[in-house]
């Protein structure tokens, strides 16, 4: 077997660590995953990790800031074709539960790794999160007359709603991503917002 090389990761090297770091954090979790196991993975030095990311911190970074922007996309994408309130409402819940949903490392990572449990990197996590979570906000903000400490507790119920599904969803119940959503804003919202 050759030696991994230390040479600069191309474009797609790039996308393979990043691959490998999100499914060995998913799998094994961020502190039971070592820089030298992701080496190992993606045919490279430990070294040539270190050479573009400092730290297993800023690697696991990198994998959240992609996990992000992949539930960021289906979001803005699926509330876009939305007409209400309600309905872009329920269409942002599907689309951040297909991505939870569709076995995606990424996406576990981010729901998973929670930013205490990495303080070199926790500040930094949270401004990913929160930046995510204004999507919702903003989405929850439609509803007109909704006190804020209940539009806050209805966007942090919601997300703890979607995020606990990769624990007991399994395919093929009769019931998928679009289902789950709108049984679950229906039961966060309840009459609010019925008819919008």
């Amino acid at each position: 077997m050759a030696a991994p090389s230390t040479a600069r990761p191309r474009p797609s090297r790039r996308a393979a660590l990043l691959d490998a770091a999100a499914r060995l954090f998913d799998e094994r979790g961020y502190h039971g995953t070592s820089i030298r196991d992701i080496a190992e993975a993606t045919g490279v030095t430990p070294g040539a990790i270190y050479s573009h990311h400092a730290s297993k911190a800023r690697l696991l970074l990198a994998v959240y800031e992609e996990g992000v922007r992949r539930i960021v996309e289906g979001v803005e994408a699926a509330v876009a074709r939305a007409a209400t309130p309600r309905a872009r409402l329920v269409a942002a819940a599907e689309a951040h539960l297909e991505t939870l949903l569709d076995g995606s490392a990424y996406a576990s990572v981010v729901v998973r790794v929670l930013p205490r449990d990495v303080p070199e990197a926790e500040a930094e996590l949270i401004r990913l999160r929160d930046g995510y979570e204004r999507h919702f906000a903003r989405l929850i903000e439609a509803f007109p007359g909704m006190e804020p400490s209940r539009r806050r507790t209805l966007r942090l119920a919601l997300f703890g709603a979607l995020n606990a599904t990769q624990i007991w969803y399994r395919p093929g119940r009769g019931q998928g991503p679009r289902a789950i959503a709108r049984r679950t804003v229906a039961l966060m919202l309840g009459q609010e917002g019925e008819s919008r």
